[in-house]
């Protein structure tokens, strides 16, 4: 007997554009919705212009608010950051500062969480920051029908790191340029392939198999940059690798990869957990006497330290990556409430966090491996997130080293307020803070 097919499904049509009209259209859709409440109307106008909205992601048809708490004043002493010309990053003089910090989250008890951390800190002198690195990386991938084409591929890759530095920055190179006869020098919006704000650095050859690796090494100015090396990645691959290679080799890959999972973008890994990493390599630290301790955080340096010895034991035995108690809610807050990518928390927060005893005292420190901010580009344009990063004082030309220790330090002033809530009397501290910020009765 033969099979009827199902009828096919009906499907709504869900335009991506954002033109005004379709917009509408996506909002009468979801009014209709049987399920959908009058009262939820509000979600579907707008507290800026749509236009202004629009430019930032597909599919525009609503919004949402997230409540943000000013924190501070964290008081800061931080270095001034230029690379040179290898991109190295250059410390060229420290300054103090007392910072508020924006934080938007739901979390109850974290505002007052790193409030309380801020205080202990400043009454301790601060807390000092520094950038010891900074790169954004992308791993392309050309696959090969044996490992001797791969291995074949890394030495010519080696040999000739420098001439793929150049190459991008030359201003005749069609993916850069858009001249006539490169159809593939421009974007579909006309503007150049090649992007002459993500400098290559280094590139690194990594041979799996049948495939080579390139894990090409960029910094990328005030921008986080991850679009900026995606097009870079690009044109590398197919302007200089594929038009290259084979004609010097006689070997041609079988594909080539753009992004195949080396390259650190977010996913966190052990390889970007060390020096350098994907991002910004940024530390924070502070000495907080006994007396501050006992004072504003009602614990004493031993109770630090023997919750610190236990939790390195419990994160060694599940083989976690990180080793720091909840630097991911300062991360995502500022993230939040200044236009960074939230996929990027995740490696953002892979942190360390140390604990040391000296004499009366308790020092600690935080260690971002891979921190991935920018103060331009992307999200960073809404007109919250601008209005909070100008709270920092983080826009303007080379302010994005401030901004990622701004967040290093925030993060060390709740690592250290949390941990003295779990660690004194029985954790009741952190118990009470959850029952009394909850949300939930």
């Amino acid at each position: 007997m033969k099979r009827s097919r199902p009828a096919p499904l009906a499907l709504p049509r869900w335009p991506r554009a954002n033109r005004l009209e379709l917009i509408r259209q996506r909002q009468e859709y979801l009014r209709a919705l049987p399920h959908w409440e009058l009262s939820h109307h509000h979600v579907l106008d707008w507290p800026v212009p749509a236009d202004t909205l629009a430019r930032f992601l597909e599919c525009l048809t609503g919004h949402m608010v997230l409540p943000v708490g000013i924190v501070g004043p964290l008081v800061l002493n931080f270095g001034l950051y230029a690379l040179d010309e290898s991109g190295t990053v250059c410390e060229e003089k420290r300054e103090n500062d007392q910072v508020f910090v924006p934080l938007a989250h739901t979390e109850g008890g974290l505002s007052a969480s790193v409030q309380r951390g801020m205080r202990a800190t400043a009454l301790s002198g601060g807390v000092r920051t520094q950038v010891l690195a900074d790169r954004m990386t992308r791993d392309s991938c050309f696959v090969f029908r044996s490992t001797e084409e791969a291995a074949t591929l890394a030495r010519w890759v080696a040999a000739r790191r420098a001439a793929m530095i150049e190459w991008l920055k030359d201003p005749l190179n069609p993916f850069r340029s858009g001249t006539p006869g490169a159809p593939s020098g421009k974007s579909a919006k006309g503007l150049p392939l090649v992007s002459a704000h993500a400098v290559l650095r280094e590139v690194e050859p990594h041979v799996l198999g049948s495939m080579c690796h390139l894990l090409y090494r960029f910094t990328t100015g005030d921008a986080c940059g991850p679009n900026m090396i995606t097009r870079n990645a690009y044109a590398l691959n197919q302007g200089f690798v594929l038009a290259r290679f084979p004609r010097d080799t006689g070997i041609t890959p079988l594909r080539v990869f753009l992004e195949t999972n080396m390259g650190g973008d977010k996913k966190p890994s052990h390889a970007f957990f060390q020096f350098p990493g994907h991002g910004k390599v940024v530390l924070a630290e502070a000495t907080v006497p006994r007396t501050v301790l006992r004072r504003v955080l009602r614990v004493d340096v031993e109770d630090i330290v023997a919750l610190e010895h236990a939790g390195l034991h419990g994160a060694h035995a599940s083989g976690m990556q990180s080793f720091a108690f909840t630097p991911a809610s300062a991360v995502a807050a500022i993230f939040a409430a200044t236009g960074q990518d939230l996929g990027m928390v995740g490696t953002s927060s892979m942190a360390q966090a140390a604990v040391t005893r000296l004499g009366d005292d308790l020092h600690l420190s935080i260690r971002f491996s891979g921190l991935e901010v920018g103060t331009v580009g992307g999200g960073t344009g809404l007109p919250h997130a601008q209005a909070y990063l100008q709270l920092m004082d983080c826009l303007g030309a080379g302010k994005v080293y401030r901004f990622a220790q701004i967040i290093a330090a925030t993060a060390l002033c709740l690592e250290l307020s949390a941990a003295a809530s779990m660690a004194a009397a029985g954790s009741q501290n952190f118990l009470q803070a959850h029952l009394e910020r909850g949300g939930l009765r």
